[in-house]
């Protein structure tokens, strides 16, 4: 089992619970559990669905309390009510990670912000957990897809680690089209625990992964994102997106990026560190540009104040 306060579970766990897991067609259980199926991780996948004897003909289990062993990874998508005492079992149980995939939470205002200050008192300390309200993790060196997306990811050498589910499934559209591949996806959705800064410095020691892009909405902790970002980009490449497309969003996000950085609004490669933010509505032509996604950008970072079109 990885160590409880490693990363590793999420990418390279021995066993998946799958709680809310679902039979019913095109629903988030059903899709989560046919991705696992499907993709083969050579570990053990244990349904969770009180209300039935299997799930995709694998033996379903009442509860996290009822599984023969403690698993590795948490996987949940039931209602957000439910999700603190779920995370209650995860931790009684000794799960060390957990993806809530749920929605419900911050978004919705201080009912859905008492929920998640709930499972961050429940968790703190005993286990890590990445989400609420996101789309999962696909890691296809392991052959892991413990997300709800449409497809899996093809081997590659970036990691894309994004807010926004949406974006996740454009690129991995657009990257199937063109044979791009990835080293990991990850939704980080609210970021209630697992945040950016988090796993830039997991994946900056990551040997499958040359390049790192963020989709960012929400810096979280600025002080622990730059001196993350700063720390990896003397290795590898790391492209921050923040979203916004006016003139004043891109400002915002340069402003993430501490003194020295930009200098009028124009590029300077021979700046160290250079955090590459651009205010823009295709990430994938914004990746294209600055070549990061086969490791021949000249920046390890970059500013910019890029926008492609529509």
């Amino acid at each position: 089992m990885p160590h409880r306060y490693s990363l590793d579970a999420f990418f390279q766990p021995a066993s998946v619970a799958v709680v809310g897991a679902s039979v019913t067609p095109g629903s988030v259980g059903s899709i989560l559990m046919r991705n696992l199926l499907q993709n083969p991780f050579g570990g053990v996948i244990y349904p969770i669905n009180p209300k039935r004897k299997a799930v995709h003909g694998v033996l379903c289990y009442p509860s996290l309390k009822d599984l023969p062993e403690a698993v590795d990874l948490a996987v949940i998508a039931t209602p957000a009510s439910s999700v603190p005492a779920t995370i209650q079992h995860c931790v009684e149980r000794g799960v060390p990670a957990a993806i809530v995939i749920s929605a419900g939470f911050s978004e919705l205002g201080a009912e859905g912000r008492a929920l998640e200050k709930q499972i961050r008192d429940i968790a703190a300390g005993k286990m890590r957990i990445v989400g609420p309200n996101c789309l999962g993790i696909i890691h296809p060196s392991s052959g892991l897809n413990a997300s709800f997306a449409a497809s899996m990811a093809k081997p590659g050498r970036v990691a894309l680690l994004s807010q926004s589910g949406a974006i996740c499934t454009s690129i991995l559209d657009w990257a199937r089209e063109r044979n791009v591949g990835f080293s990991t996806f990850v939704s980080v959705g609210t970021m209630l625990d697992v945040d950016f800064a988090d796993l830039i410095d997991y994946f900056g020691d990551d040997p499958n992964t040359r390049s790192i892009v963020l989709y960012m909405e929400s810096v979280g902790d600025v002080k622990k994102f730059v001196s993350a970002a700063r720390a990896v980009a003397r290795s590898k490449h790391v492209i921050v997106v923040k979203a916004g497309r006016h003139e004043a969003g891109a400002r915002a996000a340069a402003s993430f990026g501490a003194d020295g950085l930009h200098r009028r609004g124009r590029l300077k490669p021979n700046v160290w560190p250079l955090v590459a933010f651009g205010a823009q509505n295709r990430v994938d032509q914004f990746i294209t540009r600055f070549g990061f996604v086969h490791g021949h950008s000249k920046y390890r970072l970059a500013l910019s104040r890029f926008r492609a079109s529509r």
